[in-house]
């Protein structure tokens, strides 16, 4: 293996994750380095495990942002590089029905903050992947298109809990015990225009028993969790996820196009 990847960290609590993410750096399981670790929530735990650890941290507290749209909507001044109507043929967060003036508050108040997230990421130079390390903010179009720079080449990957496509959203574990499930597990993926609904690079399930309890359930994903995200992005360090492009049928007879992940194999 040649230079150590670049990795970028975005936490939004306790950091476990990034824990996880940290170790494996350190006992050579990922050839890589964390260079910053960011959070939107200034009390973030995990902050304190990059300190721990010598890694260098910031806050971008989306909060004030949202506060000024709604005193002075007419007023409040998104980046200049900001175009809602592009945005807004992309995203996948919201539904048609969706009325446009909740779109332009949440899109514009996003961008505002994911503007002063990508200054505080350039402190720090280049990164090869941005990893979200329970990082609770839903990336718009207007950050992924400009960090993603080759659409062709996904570097934002994220961790869920659940086997996507199931349950997406805040609580997947959950949901999937509410459900009734008999198995859950975690999802790592790639960030799309959408929700949870990326390119899913891996997963790992496990059976949930008649006595588990749903803090049992928790348990149990972050367990897997820690043990699946270092892969993947071992995975990543070694170039093997290639993503491709294919086509199949939909229900009404269309034909709908998908992109997923392939692992390329070491020679």
């Amino acid at each position: 293996m040649g230079e150590k990847i670049r990795i970028g960290t975005l936490i939004s609590g306790g950091g476990t994750n990034l824990q996880a993410i940290i170790d494996a750096c350190e006992d050579g399981r990922i050839d890589g380095r964390i260079i910053f670790v960011g959070s939107d929530q200034p009390g973030a735990k995990g902050l304190q495990r990059a300190a721990k650890h010598g890694i260098p941290h910031f806050v971008v507290d989306y909060g004030p942002f949202i506060q000024a749209y709604r005193q002075d909507p007419d007023h409040f001044a998104p980046p200049d590089d900001f175009d809602l109507g592009d945005v807004l043929s992309k995203q996948h967060l919201f539904s048609a029905g969706t009325p446009e003036d909740h779109q332009k508050a949440f899109f514009s108040t996003r961008a505002a903050a994911e503007n002063q997230l990508f200054k505080a990421m350039a402190n720090h130079g280049a990164i090869d992947l941005l990893v979200l390390a329970g990082f609770m903010r839903n990336l718009t179009p207007y950050f992924i298109d400009r960090f993603n720079t080759d659409p062709t080449a996904p570097r934002i990957m994220n961790i869920h809990p659940a086997l996507l496509p199931a349950f997406p959203g805040v609580d997947g574990y959950g949901d999937t015990f509410r459900y009734g499930c008999k198995v859950a597990g975690c999802t790592v993926h790639f960030i799309d225009y959408g929700e949870d609904s990326g390119p899913i690079i891996g997963q790992r399930a496990f059976p949930i028993l008649e006595t588990d309890t749903l803090e049992d359930v928790k348990r149990k994903g972050l367990e897997q969790e820690w043990q699946l995200y270092p892969e993947c992005i071992q995975q990543f360090a070694h170039d093997r996820l290639k993503t491709v492009k294919m086509t199949h049928p939909a229900t009404n007879g269309a034909i709908r196009q998908r992109t997923v992940v392939k692992i390329a194999q070491i020679d």
